[in-house]
């Protein structure tokens, strides 16, 4: 899932163990104890198009949800505006708690 909160720059967080499409544990909510996340990387233009889809639809937080295939390539499945995210492990949730803090903070003005 990528979190974005403009005018912060977008946070990708990983699942480390990646799921294979015909797994039965296709549904990782299932054993979502055991996953394990990190904070990755976004590649400029993932982050541009993440940009302009919040300002296409006026918003200003969106979990994003990709896929990332074994050739590196993000593949878009859909925009969340009011996404969960509170139950990734504290470091991450830290992160997007305190861009939405500054955001509220500043009011209307990016």
């Amino acid at each position: 899932m990528l979190t974005a909160v403009r005018p912060r720059p977008v946070k990708e967080v990983h699942r480390d163990d990646p799921i294979a499409i015909d797994s039965p544990d296709l549904d990782w909510r299932r054993r979502q104890n055991l996953l394990t996340y990190t904070q990755v990387a976004v590649p400029d233009d993932v982050a541009a198009a993440v940009a302009r889809y919040l300002g296409a639809f006026g918003l200003v937080f969106g979990a994003f949800d990709f896929a990332v295939d074994t050739a590196g390539c993000w593949n878009f499945f859909e925009c969340n505006p009011n996404g969960q995210w509170a139950w990734f492990p504290p470091p991450m949730t830290d992160l997007i708690a305190e861009a939405l803090a500054d955001r509220l903070q500043r009011g209307t003005n990016p």
